[in-house]
């Protein structure tokens, strides 16, 4: 008989990973390891290939002017363009200069209007205050504008121009009887005591038919100047109550109404009173036939 051989099972696998394939694995549990692959890798060959690609001049020329045709039929689409512009809260004749520094050409894309310059150039404008500029739906360039309303009318050595509250000349005028509405300002350095002038105006309410305007003198202190050449001439410091001594004074006693030239404040704890050069020659002949001489 022949021997018999032991029966012996097969060898098991071993389950153990080779070394490249723990390295592996080992690298792809790495977060960096998997983003250089997710991203990296791509964008790699992509700027490759682009850069490939666009190494030809005529590729490149072809790509710029079809991006260039795409923007362009962007911008000009319908709903993009602009195809009037409003002026709101301008005087006719502001709103026609706005017009001339603004010389656009409608219809134009909105992507072609510089809001912010616009807004600039409106508002640099002596009557303008302040403006604002939107595209409003509809394509409409609407420019929003907040003018300078005048309060007094201001003579100085270069004419007569329009004041606003804060003292701004923003406008000339020809002539006078243009406003006649408005108070007048006479004077170098008025602009700058505008608050003090309107009080003074204020305080003259009372004399509104006579008053002809105030005068900035010296760059120190107002006169009052009324018809009849009469002048009211009032002190540096509180010229409000110093007017008001006088309008008082006038209510008791009828001052303004008499010949008098000139009510002198200057000196408020002792006014001056001058009368008009008529009064003075006619209380000379009084006097003079008083004391029996002959005047011619």
């Amino acid at each position: 008989m022949s021997e018999m051989k032991p029966h012996r099972s097969p060898a098991k696998a071993d389950p153990a990973p080779s070394r490249w394939s723990y390295r592996y694995h080992r690298l792809m549990l790495t977060p960096l390891f998997r983003k250089v692959l997710r991203v990296g890798v791509p964008f790699t060959l992509s700027l490759g290939i682009g850069l490939i690609y666009f190494s030809d001049q005529e590729r490149r020329d072809g790509f710029n002017l079809a991006l260039t045709d795409l923007r362009a039929e962007f911008e000009n689409r319908p709903e993009f363009m602009v195809k009037l512009m409003a002026v709101d809260g301008a005087s006719s004749e502001v709103a026609e200069d706005i017009r001339e520094i603004v010389p656009l050409d409608f219809p134009l894309s909105s992507f072609d209007i510089d809001l912010e310059d616009i807004r600039s150039n409106v508002a640099g404008l002596q009557a303008v205050k302040s403006a604002r500029v939107k595209i409003k739906s509809g394509g409409v360039l609407q420019i929003e504008v907040d003018e300078r309303q005048p309060i007094a009318v201001w003579r100085s050595y270069e004419g007569l121009e329009l004041l606003d509250a804060e003292g701004v000349a923003f406008r000339a005028l020809d002539s006078r009887f243009d406003r006649p509405d408005l108070p007048l300002i006479v004077g170098e350095g008025a602009t700058e005591n505008l608050a003090e002038a309107m009080q003074v105006l204020a305080a003259a309410a009372p004399l509104q038919e006579r008053l002809r305007g105030i005068a900035r003198i010296g760059e120190r202190r107002w006169d009052v100047v009324l018809d009849r050449n009469q002048k009211i001439m009032l002190p540096e410091e509180l010229p409000v109550q110093a007017l008001q001594r006088v309008l008082a004074l006038n209510t008791a006693r009828d001052l303004l109404a008499r010949d008098v030239a000139v009510v002198d404040m200057r000196l408020a704890h002792r006014p001056t009173i001058r009368m008009s050069d008529e009064a003075t020659r006619e209380r000379w002949k009084v006097r003079a036939s008083e004391a029996g001489i002959k005047t011619q």
